[in-house]
């Protein structure tokens, strides 16, 4: 599985932690190890750009998902996507590519600070609510929130359980 990150936000962020969380909810989800995926770092200035022009929506974000691959796994964990039940073409490998989650460092640092975890942590939550968006999961009703929010809070205790 590749996991590539550019850091284009001037922030020092431990981007192999970012890496590893990626990859552990990736695992976890059983998306094919063939998978790709963009982690970008910018600044509040470029955030707030990209949420305007994607989003229509003013001010910077913390984190946006932009999908590659239409990928949908809601209501599959746990399956080995791309392989192994017999059912697809044999040169079927998988998505290729994800998509891209961006995330603003300076935005995880305040809201890190008000829910009193840190920066870290809120980078952890963030890109994790990123790679859901990227495989299909939304939080536009409430049950789309219960299932993504549910989700993400037993990715986020087994990534912190495995963690030590």
């Amino acid at each position: 599985m590749s996991i590539e990150v550019a850091n284009e936000s001037g922030v020092a962020v431990d981007e192999q932690a970012l890496v590893r969380v990626a990859r552990h909810v990736l695992d976890r989800l059983g998306v094919s190890p063939l998978a790709e995926l963009s982690l970008l770092l910018v600044d509040v200035e470029q955030m707030e750009k990209l949420h305007v022009r994607w989003m229509d929506e003013p001010g910077p974000t913390d984190v946006l998902a932009f999908p590659m691959d239409e990928l949908d796994l809601r209501g599959s964990r746990g399956v080995g996507h791309g392989h192994g039940s017999g059912s697809e073409e044999p040169d079927e490998t998988g998505p290729a590519v994800l998509g891209d989650v961006v995330l603003c460092p300076e935005v995880a640092e305040r809201q890190g600070a008000e829910a009193g975890h840190g920066t870290a942590a809120e980078l952890e939550l963030l890109c994790t609510h990123g790679v859901l968006h990227l495989l299909g999961y939304d939080h536009g009703d409430p049950d789309e929130h219960a299932e993504m929010f549910g989700l993400q809070g037993e990715l986020l205790s087994s990534w912190k359980a495995a963690q030590g």
